[in-house]
């Protein structure tokens, strides 16, 4: 049993250094099997999801090193082109690889993906999109098959501004001959860092950003070396941790110019914001202001990621607020478990009311999902008494060391096998 214990009702206070990117570092990873060559990754997040995306290049016949936070993909000859079921279930990513794989040998085959139970993140905008390019792609009770002879660049639209199949089309067009220019597309900071991680290759893209990008197919690709972003959604995490203790801690190597919503999401509930560069310190007011209206919404809006934080947060807020959730609709799962530890919250239907009650109680709590097992360590570390939130393995897959990050800035929490003195 993976489980995490908290004793709460303890300020965090210090400076930690931000891990690297899991929402960035997996699309490049993906993003590797383009190149018959060697690439190198710096920052990379030792991660369960990382480990995944590890096993699942290694299966498709790429060489992987990994030590410490240094990655070496040697992908000059790869030998499959089907991605196991058994490693397809364990995380929603492994979709991203059918784009590449295809454009690189011509076919791919692999399953519905699993990871979170957030919500139905149907696979169709990227079959949708790959067959736009002239890829013929088949499915049968859960299986994808990918297939493409020579492939043209085309005009695409994605009908929702998905990120994973923005990544997934933009990685497929190396593939093709000529220039795709895909429309809709969603602009979140890790589709910015994955085209600037194709470019390293030599791969020109224009528009990453914004809702239209172009990619011009290409051949005899560059050994890239890239260095992964800070994680804005783990930075968050740890800022949220800190208002809702009352404590002041700062952070380095943070995406600020990523986190501009979170960070008015935490001003507008009270807390004191300062940033320098790639730093960003926060300190809690005495009393933590409610949200009259909080909704998730593609970047640049506040991100669903950060969603379960905030509605932990909330809960100790001085007045009533309201979070509307318009990405995935599975996300208030964690209110259930944010109940037992005395949160008084209303949810009808993607809107969730969180009335004022300006104190948890401590309890034992299950993590259903990577964000709402976040969200629960958050609100263990404000509650009165001893908190357990079982299950931590789900959190285990975004956050690099989160019980000794957290205990670095003065949290009480360690894994269960262990006694919290």
């Amino acid at each position: 049993m993976n489980d995490i214990q908290i004793l709460g009702e303890i300020p965090l206070y210090g400076e930690l250094c931000t891990q690297g990117s899991k929402n960035a570092v997996l699309p490049v990873m993906a993003a590797s099997l383009l190149h018959k060559g060697v690439t190198v990754i710096e920052n990379v997040p030792r991660i369960q999801d990382v480990s995944c995306m590890v096993k699942i290049l290694e299966r498709l016949g790429a060489s992987v090193t990994w030590q410490d936070h240094h990655m070496e993909i040697d992908a000059s000859d790869l030998s499959c082109f089907e991605i196991p079921l058994t490693d397809v279930k364990k995380m929603r990513s492994s979709i991203m690889v059918l784009g590449p794989l295809v454009a690189r040998m011509g076919q791919a085959v692999t399953y519905y993906p699993g990871g979170c139970s957030i919500g139905k993140r149907p696979v169709d905008f990227h079959v949708k999109l790959l067959r736009d390019l002239g890829i013929v792609v088949e499915e049968c009770d859960g299986r994808i098959e990918a297939k493409a002879g020579k492939y043209r660049g085309a005009q695409l639209r994605l009908d929702f501004p998905s990120v994973g199949a923005t990544e997934n089309a933009v990685m497929a067009a190396v593939g093709a001959e000529g220039e795709t220019v895909i429309h809709g597309c969603a602009r979140e900071p890790e589709i910015v860092e994955l085209c600037l991680f194709l470019e390293q290759m030599g791969i020109e893209t224009k528009g990453a950003g914004t809702s239209v990008i172009r990619v011009r197919g290409q051949k005899g690709l560059k050994d890239p070396h890239y260095h992964v972003c800070g994680d804005r959604i783990a930075a968050g995490t740890y800022l949220a941790a800190a208002a809702a203790t009352g404590g002041e801690i700062c952070l380095t190597d943070a995406p600020v110019s990523y986190m501009k919503a979170t960070l008015q999401a935490l001003a507008a509930c009270g807390c004191e914001l300062k940033t320098e560069g790639s730093r960003v310190r926060i300190r809690a007011p005495k009393k933590l202001s409610p949200l009259p209206f909080l909704e998730t919404e593609v970047y640049p809006g506040f991100p669903t990621d950060m969603q379960s934080v905030f509605l932990a947060l909330l809960c100790l807020a001085d007045g009533d607020s309201l979070i509307r959730e318009n990405i995935f609709e599975g996300r208030f799962e964690t209110v259930g478990e944010l109940r037992k530890m005395g949160a008084d919250i209303e949810v009808d239907g993607r809107e969730a009311r969180i009335h004022a009650g300006g104190r948890l109680k401590g309890g034992q709590v299950t993590a259903r999902d990577l964000r709402g097992g976040a969200a629960l360590i958050v609100a263990g570390l404000a509650a009165a008494g001893e908190t357990v939130v079982c299950h931590c393995e789900h959190v285990d897959r975004g956050y690099e060391r989160i019980t000794e990050d957290l205990s670095q800035l003065g949290a009480r929490i360690k894994r269960r096998e262990e006694s919290v003195q």
